[in-house]
């Protein structure tokens, strides 16, 4: 094994080399920083890199942790000491983080080293990750494409080897559709399951911490590491964490998979239906039954998103005012002038265009009619999903209705961009579980671009779905599929 072929081993793989000694943790890092110099001004994932103080904790680390001297990547949303911490907008440029989000905490305890800051759609709206402030990102299978978002960097950081695995955020769908849509594994983990401690909130009630991955298995890894209890996340459920790698390994014979109707509609790229149908046949022949079943109030879905979640928007980032941290306009004539200027200078159009909405839904005479009745059809959706559950074990369906599109395509029709997201938002909405894993590729002028197959489970069910996911994935070779940015292949 060569320094060069490091970075291209996942997890699970890594780790045995370490434990034996046959690499040190401060190699794994060399050949990091090596890979991310060659490959990452092609594609932009990273918006920092703290490469001396990784150094540091890989030479001062223990391999035998769980997961020790493994560097990871995080989303630029999660608050790591000393690093910046963004959230890809002008308002935060310069703001370095001053303690660690819980997730990373735990992450430090289990031996991994947060080594570097991705790139997102500003404050995590968006699914181009075209919204950041700071960069464009690309795809690593198309670079004249969009690598999903809001969680683009973390994801092409992924697939195209600068990263082993990364942390994301997840409010609907900002995991498993770039995940799909770049060719990795991403985990939506249950509402609750995972501290949002040190998370730059969007949308309080749908904000979710998962990773990706180039695998399943290194998804369970991580997930043992970062799932549980904490006293300082208020919403963070106080049940027991289950080893996720337990079930890996068994069959799907009489797990009962459900094909909601209202997932396979018009609009589905030909491509993507045809790949999740092969999927589903695939496995059906590794013992799951394939039952159809109803979620109703799909069509609800986007509509109930947009009112939630800009609500909340508008509250949360009701902080960044100018006054106590980030941005702040220069010679403001007042303290009205302040707040104005400063928000209206470091907020992109998106962001804004999601505080007014938000604003407007939460307002005098208008809020009995957009934000309550949402809340009242989000109850309904969850219901679907409860009631589909006493049937199945869990869902499958697309990730995204198409490969990823071009840079620039859908930036001036915020309704085809918010359309990317019809398959994940309800998951967030009803607060259960969903990963995505690939499952096929799209020939699109000349390129493969990946497509994701999503697997949703019931709450706290993410090591059934961890199961189902696992054992498709290693009944096929999407898996090992690699980037024209990379090369040679990924090991199972």
């Amino acid at each position: 094994m060569t320094e060069k072929d490091l970075p291209a081993l996942c997890i699970a793989d890594l780790q045995p080399l370490l434990r034996r000694g046959e690499v040190s943790a401060r190699e794994v890092i060399d050949a990091l920083r090596g890979r991310i110099e060659a490959v990452d001004p092609k594609i932009g994932a990273y918006l920092s890199l703290d490469m001396e103080a990784a150094t540091k904790e890989a030479e001062q680390g223990n391999v035998d942790l769980p997961l020790g001297g493994v560097p990871l990547a995080i989303k630029d949303i999660i608050n790591v000491m000393g690093q910046p911490c963004t959230c890809a907008s002008r308002i935060l440029q310069g703001y370095r983080a001053t303690y660690d989000a819980t997730v990373i905490r735990k992450l430090r305890t289990a031996g991994a080293i947060p080594f570097g800051k991705t790139n997102l759609d500003e404050f995590a709206m968006g699914s181009s990750t075209e919204n950041s402030a700071m960069k464009l990102t690309r795809n690593p299978w198309d670079a004249s494409r969009v690598p999903g978002g809001s969680s683009g960097g973390s994801a092409a950081a992924v697939a195209a080897d600068v990263a082993f695995g990364a942390l994301g955020s997840d409010t609907g769908g900002s995991i498993r559709q770039p995940a799909a849509l770049s060719g990795v594994v991403g985990l939506k983990p249950t509402y609750g399951r995972v501290s949002r401690f040190g998370l730059v909130a969007f949308a309080s009630s749908l904000d979710q911490i998962g990773p990706l991955t180039k695998t399943v298995r290194d998804a369970a890894l991580i997930m043992n590491a970062i799932a549980g209890h904490d006293p300082q996340d208020s919403t963070c459920l106080e049940e027991p964490v289950p080893d996720y790698t337990a079930r890996l390994g068994h069959d799907l014979r009489g797990v009962r998979l459900g094909l909601p109707k209202e997932y396979m509609i018009e609009g589905i790229d030909p491509q993507v239906k045809n790949a999740i149908y092969s999927a589903v046949e695939q496995m059906n022949s590794l013992g799951a039954e394939i039952v159809e079943v109803s979620l109703p109030t799909t069509d609800y879905a986007i509509a109930v998103y947009y009112i939630v979640a800009t609500a909340e928007a508008s509250a949360n980032l009701a902080r960044f005012d100018g006054v106590r941290y980030g941005y702040r306009t220069e010679n403001p004539k007042d303290i009205l002038d302040l707040y104005g200027r400063t928000r209206e200078e470091g907020f992109g159009p998106e962001v804004k265009r999601r505080i007014i909405l938000g604003t407007y839904v939460l307002s005098s005479g208008y809020y009995d009619a957009y934000y309550l009745r949402a809340q009242k059809v989000r109850e309904l959706i969850r219901r679907d999903f409860a009631k589909a559950f006493e049937k199945v074990d869990a869902l499958v369906s697309p990730t995204s209705p198409v490969p990823a599109f071009k840079l620039g395509e859908r930036v001036a029709d915020p309704l085809q961009m918010y359309l990317a997201d019809i398959f994940t938002i309800a998951a967030n909405l009803a607060g259960i579980c969903g990963i995505s894993v690939p499952c096929g590729f799209a020939e699109v002028a000349g390129h493969r671009l990946p497509i994701g197959l999503q697997l949703l489970g019931k709450a706290l069910d993410e090591a059934r779905i961890l199961q189902i996911a696992h054992a498709y994935e290693q009944s096929t070779d999407w898996h090992k599929a690699r980037p024209p940015i990379a090369a040679g292949r990924r090991e199972a």
